[in-house]
């Protein structure tokens, strides 16, 4: 059974009964990889974006922090959503690129890791992580389901290394299997309820209908998928637990974390698509090593070209960038089938904000390293008609092995980047 040929006959009446089959489904090559990392606050512009393009560019000051991995990603200038505005609103439209946020009325649309994960999901415990730092219990996220609707981050590294390593007694693990039946059968009786309603709504209501209902059934999905993995044991680790901080002005150990978590995640094969939030307008005067940082973050966004505050901001990114490299050198330090993860693993870094202290969304700081691309170069497009940032997912959607050839705005695959030999 193809689950691709299934897909594309049954559209979204995904057929319940048939994951053994689609679980089995061979792969056709190595397994393939996605972190999306935001930062709502981005970066400071001059510090970021080289002064000159293509394969010889000259590192910028913050790139510099990650010379050591310059043939391992690309940087992009000159990009952005198209019609992708509204301020902070912006923000929930990194992996989905729908247009206008702020309006009324707005409903986001299916954000990159879930379109991967309705491919290669049933292919790992977690078919996707949905983490953030410093992030508002349910009120942002950067994952939205094929309904647009929300799913919610995960803010404790403590919390997600028990879900990767921690395996219940057979007793805790056969209630939740009976758990999970449970809300199965409670979203059963829920969309049979709620389409019941059809003959008495007008055709506004009912496609408000359709949509929840598609809602429905995607969490049912989501269940069998966990209920079947509950049947299998977790992988064994002597790493200890981490240690969550205790305040959120630890925001850069907190990000340190996720992202040891994230390698965790993927050196066990536990998943193959996180997200990770970097709340930055949520946190407060974060502690950062070298400098004493004086307000909070998004107050220093606004920096009116005050120096102390540039000062704090350049500190800040700086560490970002220092952080980032420790990523890269980890999973290019971890050995996978002849390869490294990071050569398995596509890391997408950036922001919805060009400018912060403007609130521009165009001209978006970007990074994309490992993956099997070939890396090593500035893409340079125009900064005042910016090239669609969605041909980027496009290209992330096919090295995937996700057969597309759109996403949201795209016109196509990102222009200049090539697959690696």
């Amino acid at each position: 059974m193809n689950r691709r040929g299934f897909l594309r006959g049954a559209g979204v009446a995904m057929g319940l009964p048939w994951l053994e089959a689609f679980a089995a489904e061979k792969e056709s090559g190595p397994p393939r990889r996605m972190l999306a990392i935001c930062n709502n606050l981005g970066v400071l512009p001059t510090g970021f974006f080289p002064g000159t393009a293509g394969k010889g560019y000259e590192l910028s000051p913050y790139l510099s922090h990650l010379k050591e991995y310059r043939d391992d990603f690309t940087v992009f200038s000159g990009v952005s959503h198209p019609d992708v505005d509204g301020s902070h609103a912006s923000e929930v439209c990194f992996l989905t690129a729908a247009p206008h946020p702020a309006n009324g009325g707005f409903r986001n649309s299916i954000s990159l890791d879930q379109v991967m994960a309705e491919q290669i999901g049933v292919r790992t415990r977690f078919p996707s992580l949905t983490l953030g730092v410093n992030v508002s219990k349910g009120q942002r996220s950067l994952t939205f389901t094929g309904s647009g609707v929300m799913i919610p981050c995960e803010d404790s590294a403590a919390s997600i290394y028990r879900r990767l390593f921690l395996q219940g007694s057979e007793e805790e693990v056969a209630q939740q299997i009976e758990r999970l039946k449970l809300g199965e059968s409670i979203m059963d009786s829920v969309a049979e309820h709620a389409k019941g309603l059809k003959g008495n709504l007008g055709a506004r209501d009912v496609e408000r209908l359709d949509q929840y209902v598609t809602g429905v059934r995607e969490l049912e999905r989501r269940m069998v998928l966990s209920r079947e993995w509950e049947k299998r044991p977790k992988p064994k680790t002597t790493r200890p637990e981490p240690k969550d901080p205790d305040n959120s002005r630890a925001y850069m150990e907190k990000v340190r974390l996720m992202y040891e978590m994230a390698r965790v995640a993927f050196e066990t094969d536990s998943t193959r698509l996180i997200t990770l939030f970097l709340d930055s307008s949520n946190s407060p005067a974060i502690e950062v090593q070298g400098i004493q940082i004086t307000d909070g973050y998004h107050n220093l966004s606004h920096h009116g070209k005050n120096e102390s505050k540039l000062a704090q901001l350049e500190a800040i990114d700086v560490w970002h960038m220092k952080l980032l490299g420790e990523l890269l050198g980890k999973l290019k330090g971890s050995g996978e089938g002849g390869a490294t993860l990071l050569d398995r693993t596509m890391v997408l870094y950036g922001s919805n904000f060009g400018d912060a202290n403007k609130h521009t969304t165009t001209n978006l700081p970007v990074i994309l390293a490992g993956g099997g691309f070939r890396h090593g170069q500035h893409l340079a497009f125009d900064q005042s008609k910016n090239y669609p940032l969605p041909n980027l997912f496009v290209s992330m959607l096919q090295r995937m092995g996700v057969e597309s050839d759109r996403f949201a705005s795209s016109t196509g695959t990102m222009r200049g980047l090539e697959l690696a030999g």
